[in-house]
């Protein structure tokens, strides 16, 4: 599957946006501020953003529900027909306007928000059309959970075999290695 640098870049930003919901109501929010929220639009390049509002922090938290929700669908069984739904439902409400740009020295490429949308239609239009182009190649299944027990954070599985089972390979997967070979030192020393 041919992935563009906007698709990307769009897939990195809506996996990270998932990640800044609480997992449980003890878990602290990714997203607690408008500078965090400005401080996310600025780390992921999220272009044509003017200041943030707490308006904004409010619809962008209300569209990392409903990505979370499609990366749920999928998650609980590679189901396209779900995800489509809930894709199509989402980049709807977002009022696309596809438009081919070639800003901040980068190429050609589509963007799929309205000018001038809020940053929680531009990033439910462009992530949005990220996961649709995934479902579409019938590559939903790349968009997984971290295996570690402890983690379950999302991610994109962009490895040629499919194989890839952690969030972070030198966090997770790292830490789960040395945890297995500690154990097995310890039973083979009795």
């Amino acid at each position: 599957m041919l992935i563009t640098h906007d698709t990307r870049c769009a897939l990195d930003t809506v996996v990270d946006l998932v990640n800044t919901a609480p997992e449980d109501e003890t878990a602290p929010e990714g997203l607690p501020d408008v500078p965090a929220l400005a401080e996310f639009v600025r780390n992921h390049e999220v272009s044509d953003v003017g200041v943030v509002s707490s308006a904004d922090l409010s619809a962008v938290r209300a569209v990392r529900a409903r990505f979370a929700a499609i990366f749920a669908a999928i998650f609980a069984a590679p189901d396209a027909r779900s995800a489509a739904g809930l894709i199509n439902e989402l980049v709807a409400a977002a009022s696309t306007t596809p438009r081919l740009t070639d800003h901040d020295g980068y190429d050609w490429h589509v963007h799929y928000y309205a000018p001038g949308s809020s940053v929680a239609d531009h990033l439910a239009a462009d992530c949005g059309m990220a996961l649709a182009f995934f479902v579409v190649a019938g590559e939903e299944e790349r968009l997984r959970r971290c295996e570690a027990p402890d983690c379950r954070r999302a991610f994109v599985d962009l490895s040629r075999n499919r194989s890839r089972r952690y969030c972070d390979s030198r966090t997770c997967g790292n830490r789960l290695h040395v945890a297995a070979y500690r154990a097995r030192r310890k039973e083979a020393t009795g």
